[in-house]
C-alpha cells in the first residue's frame, strides 16, 4: 500500500527496506503518526542520536506524540556490536578500552552485498568505491555511540575508515544469492575508532565475506574488555551469524517494543528479560493455535 493510513489496525509495525536512515525515515515518520509502534532493522537507527541528531529529535517526539516506540532492531549495530558488549563491561568497575573483531559470513544475503563490493576485481573495487557505490558498513558510527553512552564517555570523535578487500579468491565460492569467481574479492575488512582525550577507546572492526577453511582469515568472533581489576574476553570461534541474528534479535524485541515506554528507544534501553529467546512462547501459541483449529 501506498498510504499508511490505509494498513490495517495492529500493534507493531516492522521495517525492513533501506540501511540510510534518512530514506527509511520516510516510512517510520508516517507510521509513527498513525500510532504504530515500530520496530526496524535500518542500522542507522540504531542509536542515532549523534549521527543524526535533529532527526532522532524529530523521531523521538513523533513517537511521544502519539503514545508510541521507534526502535532500531539488529545485530551490528544492536547486540553483537554494542549491546553484548555492554553487558560485558559489567564484570569490571572501571572500564578502559573496548575491541571487538567481528568476522561475519555473508553467503546468505543478497542485494545488500554490492555495498561491500563481493564479487569485484580489486580494480573495479576501487573505481565503485571512489564513485560512492562502495561503502561498507552502515551502522559504525552508531554501534561506537551507543557504547560510549552506556560507559558514559563523551568521545572526542568516532573515525570510520574506508572499507578494503581482505581476500581475493583463487576458486568459486557460492553464495545462496551471488557466485564469487576466481580474481574477485571474496571479503572486506571495514573499521571504526571512538576516540577519548586522544585515545582510542573503542576500536570495531569487521571482515564481510564467504570464507572457506583455507583462509588466513576465518569467521569467528571476539570481544575484549580491557578493565581497571581484569581483562574481560569472549572468543567464538565459529561466531555469530549475522543474518540469524538479526532475524532472531527484532523477532525476540516485538512484544518488548510494543510493552516499552513511548518515544525513540535502543536495544540498551530494554531490559534484558524482555527481549530474551520468545521460542517458548511462540510454542505455546502454535499449540493453542493447532488446538483450536481441532475443536
Amino acid at each position: 500500500m501506498s498510504d499508511p493510513a490505509e494498513l490495517p489496525a495492529a500493534d507493531l509495525a516492522i521495517v525492513a527496506t533501506v540501511s540510510d536512515l534518512d530514506r527509511a525515515a520516510d516510512v517510520l515518520l508516517p507510521l509513527l503518526e498513525c500510532s504504530y509502534n515500530v520496530l526496524s532493522i535500518c542500522e542507522e537507527l540504531a542509536h542515532p542520536w549523534r549521527s543524526h541528531p535533529d532527526l532522532a529529535r524529530r523521531l523521538d517526539d513523533t513517537a511521544k506524540a502519539h503514545g508510541v516506540t521507534v526502535l532500531g532492531s539488529g545485530a551490528n549495530p544492536g547486540v553483537l556490536m554494542d549491546t553484548l558488549p555492554l553487558l560485558l563491561t559489567v564484570l569490571t568497575q572501571r572500564v578502559e578500552s573496548v575491541r571487538i573483531r567481528r568476522r561475519t559470513n555473508m553467503s546468505r544475503y543478497g542485494a545488500i552485498l554490492s555495498k561491500f563490493g563481493l564479487g569485484l576485481t580489486t580494480r573495479e573495487f576501487a573505481t565503485a568505491r571512489s564513485r560512492g557505490e562502495v561503502v561498507g558498513h552502515h551502522g559504525f558510527e552508531q554501534a561506537v555511540g551507543a557504547l560510549a553512552a552506556g560507559l558514559g564517555w563523551d568521545l572526542d570523535s568516532v573515525d570510520v575508515g574506508e572499507v578494503e578487500p581482505a581476500v581475493v579468491t583463487t576458486s568459486p565460492r557460492v553464495g545462496d544469492h551471488m557466485r564469487i569467481e576466481p580474481g574477485q574479492i571474496a571479503a572486506v575488512t571495514h573499521a571504526a575508532r571512538g576516540v577519548l582525550k586522544g585515545d582510542v577507546v573503542i576500536d570495531l572492526e569487521i571482515t564481510f565475506g564467504f570464507f572457506e577453511p583455507a583462509d588466513e582469515v576465518v569467521a569467528g568472533d571476539d570481544y575484549r574488555i580491557v578493565g581497571e581489576e581484569q581483562v574481560v574476553d569472549l572468543r567464538s570461534s565459529v561466531g555469530f551469524d549475522s543474518f540469524l541474528s538479526t532475524i532472531a534479535a527484532a523477532v525476540n524485541a516485538s512484544t518488548a517494543v510494543v510493552e516499552a515506554r513511548p518515544g525513540l528507544l535502543s536495544m540498551g534501553d530494554l531490559p534484558a528479560r524482555s527481549v530474551a529467546a520468545k521460542g517458548a512462547r511462540r510454542a505455546g501459541r502454535a499449540s493453542l493455535g493447532a488446538t483450536t483449529s481441532q475443536d
